[in-house]
C-alpha cells in the first residue's frame, strides 16, 4: 500500500510541475468565475446576466437587454470586487457587457409570481421583494440607489 501512496503523490508532483510549465494554473483560476457567479450577483442578476467567457482579465457577461446593461455598468465595479474576493486572488480586472439572449439552463430560476400587470411592471417604483432577493447587502444597496435614481427621473419626464 506504501508503493501505491507514493505513486499518488508523484502523479501529484508531476500534474503541479505540468500546470506550472504550461502556465495553466492563471486560466483555470480564470474558469473558477462560473461556479460562483449566480451566488455573487444573486438570483435576480444572473436569470439576466451570465458570464461568456474570459480573455486576460476582462470577464465578457451577455444581458439579456440593453436596460440591464446600462444598470450593471453603474455595479461592475462592485461586481468586479465582490467575484474577485470569493475567488480570493485578482482574477477579473474588468467585465465588459454584451446584449445576447441567456441560456435559461445556466441559470437556475425560481419561479416568480405574476400578480402584476405588464403596465404595472414598467412603474418606475421600488420593488423590494426584488432587493430582499438579492442576497449580498453592497450590491442590494447599489441597486435600490440605481432604482430610486431611476424613479426620480420617470417621475420628472
Amino acid at each position: 500500500m506504501g508503493k501505491k501512496d507514493a505513486y499518488v503523490e508523484r502523479l501529484g508532483d508531476v500534474l503541479g510541475k505540468s500546470l506550472k510549465r504550461l502556465e495553466l494554473a492563471p486560466r483555470l483560476d480564470e474558469y473558477g468565475v462560473w461556479p460562483v457567479w449566480n451566488d455573487v450577483v444573486g438570483n435576480p442578476i444572473a436569470r439576466n446576466a451570465q458570464p461568456e467567457k474570459i480573455r486576460n482579465g476582462t470577464l465578457f457577461v451577455k444581458v439579456a437587454s440593453s436596460v440591464w446593461m446600462q444598470q450593471l455598468q453603474f455595479m461592475k465595479e462592485l461586481i468586479t470586487e465582490k467575484l474577485n474576493q470569493r475567488l480570493g486572488t485578482q482574477v477579473v480586472k474588468n467585465i465588459f457587457f454584451v446584449v445576447g439572449k441567456i441560456d435559461a439552463a445556466a441559470v437556475e430560476t425560481e419561479a416568480q409570481p405574476t400578480t402584476q400587470s405588464s403596465a404595472e411592471a414598467r412603474e418606475p417604483e421600488i420593488d423590494e421583494a426584488f432587493l430582499n432577493s438579492l442576497t449580498d447587502p453592497d450590491i442590494r444597496q447599489a441597486f435600490k440607489r440605481l432604482l430610486r435614481s431611476y424613479a426620480r427621473r420617470k417621475l420628472k419626464s
